[in-house]
């Protein structure tokens, strides 16, 4: 409020007033859900916003060893993890010489990972069943594996690739000086310099990854390799749902992705805010 007028603090207590509320809104259900995992189905029933009377972690040992919730939560962590790697690696080679090569097709190729972004995948759901089919990958993690890759690439290349044209030339000029090759300097120069921006594809493609239902539905069959979201619909019975279980599955399946934001939202603020201050 330091040396504003009288009309601007109004203003300013007004948006924090709605920005509190706005959080608030968001953070209630998230809360509601962690300590509904704590309570019985009929406590949740009966008075779903109350606190839970005692803290009891019986839901968490049930959902986590009896029901087999472990596997569940491990075949996503491998899913995410293999298909986030392979999409960083060659995502950010592909932006590396899109942004830094000059060739003939460099335009038609970069539009190429474009079309990627505008056309999704689940229109195209049969063909690809019968793609995946023919190439033997039915019921198997390879299959929703390849989908998320293509999936995260064009996103990855479209955001690398600006940040790799704002770095400066006279960079690499300096490096080829000291005798870097082009490798050397894509993973020793360029890639550190584009932190923000693989903390911003990372955090952008892992969370619908991560949360990705309609793929592991269609292409996995085996309880042994189905991901998170799909373990967690084992919850919903046909005339009854256990959502002390559910709830807890959802607290369980939550904290990945939170520690991944927590680690990386230094970065990916940075990478959301690049270029706004000049």
């Amino acid at each position: 409020y330091r040396g504003a007028s009288f009309g601007k603090k109004v203003f300013i207590t007004f948006m924090i007033i709605v920005m509190s509320i706005y959080v608030l809104l968001i953070l209630y259900p998230l809360f509601n859900m962690v300590t509904s995992s704590f309570k019985t189905n009929r406590a949740i029933l009966s008075t779903p916003f109350s606190l839970p009377q005692t803290i009891n972690f019986k839901n968490f040992t049930t959902v986590w060893i009896d029901k087999g919730f472990s596997h569940y939560f491990f075949n996503s962590l491998f899913v995410t993890t293999i298909s986030m790697a392979i999409v960083i690696l060659f995502g950010s080679m592909s932006a590396y010489g899109i942004a830094r090569y000059s060739f003939k097709g460099n335009t038609f190729v970069y539009m190429l990972f474009l079309s990627g972004i505008m056309l999704p995948l689940k229109a195209a759901i049969i063909p690809l069943f019968l793609l995946i089919k023919n190439l033997g990958l039915i019921n198997t993690q390879a299959s929703i594996i390849m989908i998320f890759i293509a999936m995260g690439l064009p996103s990855t290349v479209f955001i690398l690739a600006g940040f790799m044209k704002a770095i400066p030339m006279e960079l690499e000029y300096a490096a080829k000086i000291d005798g870097c090759n082009d490798f050397t300097i894509y993973r020793k120069i360029v890639m550190p310099m584009v932190a923000p921006a693989i903390a911003l594809v990372t955090i952008y493609n892992s969370v619908p990854i991560w949360n990705d239902f309609f793929f592991p539905l269609v292409f996995l069959q085996s309880d042994k390799i189905k991901t998170l979201p799909v373990g967690l619909s084992t919850f919903f019975g046909q005339h009854s749902t256990n959502w002390a279980l559910l709830f807890t599955g959802l607290s369980i399946a939550i904290l990945p992705m939170l520690i991944l934001y927590l680690f990386m939202s230094k970065y990916f603020i940075k990478g959301m805010t690049a270029g706004a201050v000049k």
